[in-house]
């Protein structure tokens, strides 16, 4: 049998693109497309593809949201990241959301089919350059157990940001915002945003120019 794919990106050149790599051959079926996370929820709900091909940054719910999501309402289908971006702050939330894997769209028809193949096993699949970052970041010494993007976060609201100004600034949704203020007040023992920031200072986790 096929492995069966959903695609999710933004961009309908990329959407057809991709569409067109997994067509014609008897490994793959594509069985849907979204254009951003929102409907790749709705769509993996109601299809189950093997394979969720997800990008990060898109309009009405990124996906990083769209990945805890499919998690935590049980969706079986594996997520592959397949983006542009490479940072930590984009590699890190994707993986801890749940993603089995993490590609860029540079990567070679056959290693995209590798990946997808190996995902659709349950096999984590990294990139060589997000292999890379993950390991220093494993070796890195911890910052009060606040990842990058809560630091991001909590460094926005510092300068004087709103929720939807932090989120607009990191292609992320409102929400996701609030649940890593939610995380970093969990992990700084503390119950507001002013006392978040205090702390962070403190403890020397922002700086004047962080």
């Amino acid at each position: 049998m096929p492995i069966t794919l959903l695609i999710v990106d933004d961009h309908p050149v990329v959407r057809d693109g991709l569409r067109g790599i997994f067509t014609g051959g008897d490994r793959f079926e594509v069985i849907g497309e979204a254009a951003d996370g929102a409907e790749a929820i709705a769509l993996a709900e109601a299809r189950r593809p093997d394979v969720v091909l997800m990008d990060l940054r898109m309009p009405v719910m990124d996906g990083v949201s769209a990945i805890a999501e499919l998690a935590r309402r049980g969706v079986p289908s594996r997520v592959l990241v397949l983006t542009t971006y490479d940072t930590d702050s984009d590699v890190l939330p994707a993986i801890e959301a749940g993603a089995t894997g993490y590609l860029l769209k540079d990567a070679p028809r056959e290693e995209l089919f590798r990946a997808v193949e190996a995902a659709a096993r349950g096999q984590a699949v990294l990139s060589p350059a997000v292999a890379t970052r993950l390991m220093g970041q494993m070796r890195a010494p911890a910052s009060d157990g606040l990842s990058q993007r809560e630091l991001e976060v909590l460094g926005l609201i510092a300068r004087g940001s709103t929720n939807r100004e932090a989120a607009a600034t990191l292609f992320i949704s409102e929400a996701t915002v609030k649940t890593h203020l939610l995380h970093v007040y969990a992990k700084l023992g503390v119950k507001d945003r002013a006392a978040a920031v205090a702390v962070a200072f403190e403890r020397g986790l922002l700086s004047p120019r962080r």
